[in-house]
């Protein structure tokens, strides 16, 4: 066994010191298979996979088994086509109900969009590679119940955010998934594991999450700088919370719907992002600079700015943040509430607003942030399989947003995270934004109703779509099936398909088709019974969820165990 690298197209072993192995496979120009089908070798460097293995001669296709397990997966779709892809989504494939009304209401919208690389081209030289992009859950919606409301039984959503709704409605899918795997009537996303009973994602297969905002809580603290042109309204001192959405953004008193008042000229969509220095120019006068997209609203350090746009750090004013809603949980530093952009704490975990009664459901960005090292199956679905589902990127619509902040909110905060179990990790998790705006956001509304009369609320619905053969539509209004009488609850028809009761149900109706001689060694050293019990049992998972409250969590508010009891 000797150090080797491997190209895919070329079927050749190369060792060090033997010269880039792309400029003696293929003539100036052409794509190597291994550096991720990023482009001509005239353009970028070649990034070869390096491992131990034989110096032999492999096919291709045998080689691209090998890469695809060991090579960083390659980038083949854009932030703008997932983006569209989700919207044409939305719009075709989802009904009218649970839509806003047109010119009164605005929602939410995330998704997961599974991308699969195919290795049908590898054995024919300067084919590219096939990819295909797939909607597989969607969720709309910008409410959450108080605590009062919740209830025992777990036949309510607690938390109906678009970002909440897309992840329950992903773990129908995987939970059909692992059906399909488990019963082998058809193709599955899942392979079977090294262990008994348990399964692995195939290697060929990743997911993208798109949200059409930024997450709620700490992503969407964004820095304002001075005369920076948004696509939403500024913050103003006087102004008031709005708890009603993702990003809550403070709604300034002067009129919006002026178009040819001085706000209203800042707020234009379409138009580069200006940063205007405290008045002074690189020539003596005062002028405003263009900064690029990448720094939009972007940086809370002025360094960053200087960076990319040569002005002194000293020059760069924030005047104010965007700001959210979400309440710092208690245990935590709480908000200075300073006027300007001193208001928040950045990096603290909170808890998403309620209508005079408090919720228990924590912020987007925390939730996101926890799925990035537990993974997105949750705690049932870890029975089955030999590491958690994570995502690979993150692809946020156009809307005010923060590089920089979406790094801190979703990644950093947990990134000194150490001595998970096994399979567990912090994923590196790509983030982008699209420059595609959703149609039915509160911005795009506001901008298409100008002067109309009226307010403008954000829609009482939440939509859950899962790509499985039954049922794959939910619409829920205040936690149950829309259209759900105080008489009803309680019955089957008001329980959401997405309910914990629900998810449950579809775990069970799993195993039980299974024999037990096939089931996992965690499902078969003690007799369970309840949710809870059930959830417990997977002990990887629960000591990495313990592992990450006591190093970066320690004030993530939980139910107490009482609500987890149902059978």
């Amino acid at each position: 066994m000797r150090q080797t690298f491997c190209c895919v197209r070329g079927r050749a072993a190369w060792r060090p010191g033997a010269g880039c192995i792309c400029e003696k496979l293929g003539s100036p120009g052409s794509e190597c298979a291994v550096k991720g089908f990023r482009g001509p070798l005239s353009q970028q460097p070649c990034m070869l996979v390096q491992s131990h293995i034989p110096e032999w001669h492999v096919s291709s296709a045998r080689l691209w088994l090998l890469v695809r397990a060991l090579a960083p997966a390659p980038t083949m779709w854009t932030a703008d086509e997932i983006a569209q892809l989700c919207y044409e989504h939305y719009a075709i494939r989802l009904p009218k109900q649970g839509k806003p009304e047109p010119n009164r209401q605005w929602t939410l919208l995330a998704a997961v969009v599974k991308i699969q690389f195919s290795d049908q081209a590898c054995d024919i030289p300067d084919k590219p590679v096939q990819v295909t992009k797939e909607v597989v859950s969607m969720g709309t919606g910008t409410k959450c119940i108080g605590q009062s409301k919740m209830r025992k039984s777990g036949d309510i959503l607690n938390d109906s955010h678009a970002e909440v709704i897309a992840r329950r409605s992903f773990q129908r899918y995987l939970t059909h998934q692992l059906h399909l795997a488990a019963t082998l009537k058809e193709d599955s996303i899942f392979v079977p594991g090294s262990q008994r009973g348990l399964w692995k994602l195939r290697p060929d297969f990743s997911f993208v999450f798109f949200s059409s905002h930024t997450p709620c809580g700490d992503a969407s603290i964004i820095p304002m700088l001075e005369f920076e042109e948004q696509p939403c309204c500024p913050v103003s001192n006087n102004s008031s919370v709005e708890a009603t959405g993702n990003l809550e953004v403070l709604k300034n008193k002067r009129n919006c719907g002026d178009l040819h008042s001085p706000l209203a000229k800042k707020m234009r969509l379409g138009t580069p992002a200006r940063l205007v220095t405290n008045g002074i120019g690189h020539h003596g006068k005062q002028e405003s600079v263009p900064v690029t997209p990448d720094v939009n609203s972007s940086n809370l350090t002025g360094e960053r700015l200087a960076t990319v746009t040569g002005i002194s750090p000293h020059d760069v004013k924030v005047v104010d943040i965007y700001r959210t809603g979400a309440k710092c949980v208690p245990g935590e530093a709480g908000d200075s509430r300073k006027p300007g952009a001193a208001y928040h704490q950045v990096g603290l975990l909170r808890v998403k607003p309620g209508r005079g009664d408090r919720t228990c459901s924590m912020s987007c960005s925390d939730k996101v942030a926890r799925w990035n090292v537990l993974g997105c199956q949750g705690a049932l679905l870890m029975h089955f399989l030999e590491e958690p589902i994570y995502l690979s990127a993150v692809v946020i619509g156009k809307c005010p947003y923060s590089q920089e902040v979406m790094q801190r909110a979703l990644i950093e905060r947990c990134q000194k995270v150490s001595a998970l179990p096994k399979g567990f990790r912090v994923e590196e998790l790509k983030i982008q934004q699209s420059n595609l705006q959703f149609e039915q956001s509160r911005c795009a509304v506001q901008a298409k109703r100008g002067d109309s009369p009226g307010r403008l609320v954000p829609c009482g619905a939440a939509i859950s779509w899962s790509a499985v053969p039954e049922h794959p539509l939910d619409v829920t209004a205040n936690g149950f099936p829309q259209g759900t009488t105080k008489k009803g609850i309680g019955s089957l028809q008001a329980r959401s398909q997405i309910s914990k009761m629900e998810l449950f149900r579809s775990f069970q109706k799993l195993l039980s088709r299974i024999a037990e001689d096939k089931w996992p060694d965690s499902l078969r050293v003690q007799k369970l019974d309840t949710y809870h019990e059930y959830k417990e049992a997977a002990s990887a998972y629960q000591e990495a969820w313990s592992t990450l409250r006591e190093q970066a969590f320690g004030s993530w508010i939980r139910n107490p165990s009482d609500y987890h009891q149902f059978k």
